[in-house]
């Protein structure tokens, strides 16, 4: 397979790459601030943003829970800073609406199965397996029985808990993301050629999701095929919270989308040919 849909918009091999900005946990629990990067991802041309969805008391492990943090709303236990920053229904409404006036699809990670059944009230086009839940087979299973396109990112893991993956979500059309798991990401662990070796393997459409500094791998992504690109954002990588510093602030966003569309063109159909600019050197400069 080779192409799907999500929500009407064709993701695959011939297709204009699928870019998606992930929020993620940027917002730190502000849902002004998830506006504006709503506004950040739109303002860019992207296709879609994603979040995540926990249900704190089944994500926390309970040695995890009394914990104390120091945030920016002051000291408070690992829990209480877990469920201050997550958001509930109204808050989802509110960004559903703000995507939907902006022109933009939006979807979340799921971490349990109670939020998968959340996020499924709000029709989502599509859900996204993170790189941890890989192995989560209850959750694949509840994803699976959404019917729903799925996106699973293939960050830490082996060639076998994929395949196992794969064959859980057999009967789902998925888009595979070519991921490292190290927040930032140095080029040296990108191993982009991994993005044929999951297309040769699964025959499914493969994309990227990147963690690193800078644009360049991103780009390389493209170059060697990748159908979706999705790259964290934030308002300023000098924020709090644990994503920023790997994260795409507004002018690079612009720049990483406008530079996908021209190499997009940049990669033609691969047949050769003599196009028109050449026509006049051809005439003045070829030896017959």
């Amino acid at each position: 397979m080779n192409e799907l849909s999500i929500g009407g918009r064709p993701v695959g091999e011939g297709q204009p790459v699928y870019v998606i900005a992930e929020i993620g946990i940027n917002h730190n629990g502000d849902v002004d601030i998830a506006k504006q990067l709503i506004d950040v991802a739109a303002d860019a041309g992207c296709d879609s943003v994603k979040f995540q969805k926990r249900t704190p008391e089944i994500c926390v492990p309970m040695d995890q829970r009394s914990k104390i943090r120091q945030t920016p709303w002051g000291e408070m236990t690992y829990m209480e800073y877990k469920e201050r920053t997550e958001f509930w229904e109204d808050e989802y409404q509110a960004i559903a609406d703000h995507a939907s006036s902006r022109g933009l699809q939006w979807f979340a990670s799921p971490w349990d199965v109670p939020s998968v059944d959340f996020l499924e009230k709000f029709d989502v086009p599509t859900h996204k397996v993170a790189s941890a839940s890989i192995t989560d087979e209850p959750l694949l299973e509840a994803l699976r029985a959404t019917g729903k396109p799925l996106i699973v990112s293939t960050g830490m893991s082996t060639i076998e808990e994929i395949d196992r993956a794969v064959e859980i979500l057999d009967s789902s059309p998925i888009v595979l993301l070519h991921s490292t798991s190290t927040y930032p990401c140095p080029p040296e662990e990108s191993n982009l050629r991994t993005i044929a070796t999951l297309r040769e393997r699964y025959d499914v459409p493969v994309g990227y999701s990147g963690h690193e500094k800078g644009l360049q791998v991103s780009l390389g992504a493209v170059a060697l095929g990748a159908v979706a690109v999705e790259r964290h954002i934030t308002l300023d990588r000098t924020m709090w919270g644990s994503d920023h510093a790997a994260s795409v602030e507004p002018g690079g966003l612009t720049h990483l989308v406008r530079d996908i569309r021209i190499l997009e063109e940049a990669l033609g159909d691969g047949v050769k040919r003599v196009f028109p600019g050449e026509e006049e050197p051809r005439r003045r400069l070829r030896v017959s």
